[in-house]
């Protein structure tokens, strides 16, 4: 179940058609009493979050739930650097800005409820690799590996959705959202990197292999 809490109509109508279209069952709140009140008769799987709402803050909101395990995927017509930052800062797993398209929204929403809940188990083994996503570290048989942000958020994208296809598009719009990208063949020099560093021949992965015309899967 998703909780909007957003106090434009236009927004929240369309959110339902299409959430409900995608297969989710979506509650609505104008509020944030509407919003707590919601959440007090029932736990929802994550919360869309708008900024500005007519009885206070969505950021003060998200403070309040970042101790909890609900997941926040904050949304707003605020667009700038600081605004993004400050909501990543504070605990929302996500930040999308207005407008927004449904299939974007979509694809980071089911890729935050991919995510192990908080205090899962933050170390993923794939072969003789051990990647602690908590502490962005990566060891193959004792070794430290060093990886670039980039290389290592891909690995940990992978690792949320171990044994599973990860599309290039959620690929993409995961780690380079907001950037235009002028060749698409990034995400495959990221994989090439990794595959160096981590597969013992990467001419012919076993772990991080190409689903042709898809995208990525990493297996155990």
């Amino acid at each position: 179940m998703v909780l909007v809490v957003e106090d434009e109509a236009s927004y929240v109508d369309a959110l339902e058609v299409g959430l409900t279209g995608e297969g989710f069952t979506v509650v609505a709140a104008r509020t944030l009493r509407a919003a707590r009140e919601q959440l007090a008769r029932s736990p929802v799987d994550l919360v869309l979050l708008d900024v500005m709402l007519p009885d206070g803050s969505g950021i003060d909101y998200c403070r309040e739930l970042a101790a909890s395990p609900t997941p926040v995927i904050m949304v707003s017509a605020r667009s700038a650097e600081l605004d993004i930052v400050l909501g990543l800062e504070i605990g929302a797993a996500d930040y999308v800005t207005k407008p927004f398209r449904l299939r974007e929204l979509v694809a980071r929403m089911r890729v935050v409820l991919r995510r192990p809940p908080t205090g899962a188990e933050d170390a993923v083994r794939v072969g003789d690799v051990v990647v602690d996503v908590a502490r962005r570290t990566v060891h193959r048989a004792t070794q430290a590996v060093e990886l670039s942000r980039k290389e290592f958020d891909l690995l940990a994208l992978l690792c949320a959705n171990l044994g599973q296809v990860v599309t290039r598009e959620v690929a993409l719009d995961t780690l380079w959202w907001g950037v235009d990208l002028t060749d698409d063949r990034t995400l495959d020099t990221h994989v090439k990197r990794l595959r160096q560093k981590l597969e013992r021949d990467p001419a012919v992965p076993r772990h991080l292999v190409t689903v042709r015309g898809v995208g990525f899967r990493l297996d155990p």
